[in-house]
């Protein structure tokens, strides 16, 4: 039994395998990350704030949303090792809701790479979460010809559904021709889950806890199926109804409602850290 035993670890090794399963491919190097150790306001050299209402140019983002965004402590901050974003029903500067989003542009930008958020989320009819992904630069114009990565998206009227989604000139929802796929998820807003995307230059893979469930596949018919070569940064949010969150109304009996973020992490293989610019 013992010499038996032996061989089977030897094969492991030698075939690169665990005890436990099979041996990662690796998500590379960690290049970029928050893990919200610290209290108070988001560490301002890592994280911007939206504030508003996105008037004049996009009134409610662009989705009729009813949040204003701040941040006040009441809406966004760090405590007990996590980040806090939080809606609440209140009128402000005209809106009926508060919320906050945060954003990486200009502190954590990237090309290619495992993006991973580890997250529990609100729930309730009218919240929409999302955690998600613009470029930088829009090389190729505006929305959205330069592309948008939904790492997680989740509306409160459809509990525990998860979507992951990509938008670009020839695929987008104003057409109906948007890239996604969902994944049930029924522990969405009482447990932390890993919400990620592997992005190359041949494909970008959506997964929950390691999961993947939706692959979109770079075509090479050129930039307006596929847009993302160029650095995107990460955006992370509490939307109040609009055209999608809000499409069965909003349960006012609800609120505050908050999404905590356990960690941010961004991991590139070394050939690619020197090109996200």
């Amino acid at each position: 039994m013992r010499s038996y035993f032996g061989l089977i670890l030897i094969l492991l090794i030698v075939t690169g395998c665990q005890v436990g399963g099979q041996q990662d491919e690796g998500e590379g190097q960690l290049v970029w990350s928050d893990e919200f150790d610290y209290q108070g306001q988001p560490n301002s050299n890592l994280w911007d704030y939206s504030i508003g209402d996105g008037c004049p140019t996009l009134c409610g983002w662009g989705n009729n949303e009813l949040q204003y965004y701040t941040s006040n402590n009441k809406n966004i901050r760090v405590a007990d090792g996590k980040l806090i974003i939080e809606a609440h029903k209140e009128n402000v500067n005209g809106k009926s809701y508060s919320s906050a989003r945060i954003n990486s542009k200009n502190k954590g930008d990237w090309k290619y790479g495992t993006i991973e958020v580890k997250a529990k989320l609100p729930e309730g009819r009218g919240t929409w979460p999302a955690i998600w992904m613009l470029p930088t630069n829009w090389s190729y114009g505006g929305w959205p010809k330069s592309g948008e990565i939904d790492i997680m998206e989740h509306v409160g009227y459809d509990q525990g559904n998860i979507h992951g989604t990509v938008h670009t000139e020839a695929y987008n929802h104003l057409l109906g021709t948007q890239k996604g796929d969902s994944i049930e998820l029924a522990s969405a807003s009482e447990k932390f889950h890993i919400y990620s995307v592997n992005w190359s230059p041949e494909k970008i893979d959506f997964l929950v806890d390691g999961e993947v469930y939706n692959t979109f596949t770079n075509d090479e018919t050129g930039s307006a199926a596929w847009p993302f070569d160029q650095p995107f940064y990460l955006i992370m949010n509490i939307a109040v109804g609009g055209n999608w969150g809000g499409k069965h109304g909003i349960d006012d009996s609800i609120w505050p409602q908050h999404m905590e973020i356990d960690y941010v992490r961004v991991y590139q293989k070394a050939e690619k850290q020197n090109n996200n610019y």
